[in-house]
């Protein structure tokens, strides 16, 4: 058998890519651990002479460590109203075969052709009559509202790779509609779920939009608006910032690690096979 000839040219085109995106992470990380004074005088490549974490401590100590818990009540809120009724209703869009339920289903996924940037104005107006402004409730609510056709759609994907002879067969069974739902769909539907949970988080924690029309005190600020806090009429604070930025990044980074694999598969459509 002859031997594969190595590719150096995919070789080299994979440094290429691992230099792009590996000089924007280091110049990040190594801003964050040196003063602001050094940051100006070394530039922004220079690895630092003292290392320091003062910009992390600082940046808590500025109530950036307020705009995180807010943030993560956002986050995890948007995710319970997405998890609560896009799984009911992606099921009953794959299993109905009335008229109505298709009419509703294509209703639905017209939020996908509306950008939010449309809406804000009569948003602003709707939130501020039902006393929801500079309140975080009035953040959840559009937030989930803009993420759910899009999950709807990943999720009913999905469930439609479930083969119908397990629906007949628990129907068979004596099992009834709830029970197929959760004893049979949601076990299957594991990755679409994943990719649901992941997607609208990553919605709430980096919405910017709605935080930015709907919020006004310091007290429902969120990490988007906190990064505003950085710059001044003297200048940015640089150094700062990055450090914000980076724990910014954590959160959302570790829930990515743990469900990529199921977040590819759900995006794929292969999830219930």
């Amino acid at each position: 058998m002859s031997k594969r000839r190595p590719n150096y040219l995919a070789g080299f085109g994979s440094l290429i890519w691992l230099f792009l995106v590996g000089l924007p992470l280091y110049v990040m990380l190594v801003a964050t651990l040196q003063s602001r004074a050094d940051y100006a005088a070394n530039g922004p490549l220079s690895f630092p002479e003292n290392l320091t974490f003062d910009n992390y401590i600082k940046d808590f100590n500025s109530g950036f460590g307020q705009y995180f818990l807010n943030t993560a009540i956002v986050t995890v809120c948007v995710v319970g109203i997405v998890v609560l009724l896009v799984p009911p209703l992606s099921y009953a869009i794959v299993r109905s075969r009335s008229r109505l339920t298709n009419t509703v289903f294509r209703l639905f996924l017209l939020g996908l052709a509306i950008p939010s940037q449309a809406v804000i104005v009569p948003m602003f107006f709707v939130m501020s009559e039902a006393g929801l402004y500079d309140n975080l409730i009035g953040v959840v609510l559009p937030t989930a509202a803009f993420a759910m056709p899009v999950c709807a759609l990943i999720l009913s994907g999905v469930m439609r790779d479930i083969t119908p002879e397990l629906y007949e067969a628990m129907t068979v069974d004596g099992a009834s509609p709830r029970r197929v739902f959760f004893q049979l769909v949601l076990p299957l539907s594991r990755s679409g779920l994943s990719t649901i949970v992941v997607f609208s988080a990553l919605q709430a924690w980096n919405g910017f939009l709605f935080p930015l029309v709907l919020t006004q005190s310091a007290g429902t600020k969120v990490i988007t608006m906190g990064l505003y806090d950085f710059q001044t009429e003297h200048g940015v604070d640089i150094p700062g910032m990055l450090a914000a930025v980076v724990l910014s990044m954590l959160p959302i980074l570790l829930v990515y690690l743990f469900a990529r694999r199921a977040l590819v598969q759900g995006l794929m459509g292969v999830g219930g096979k």
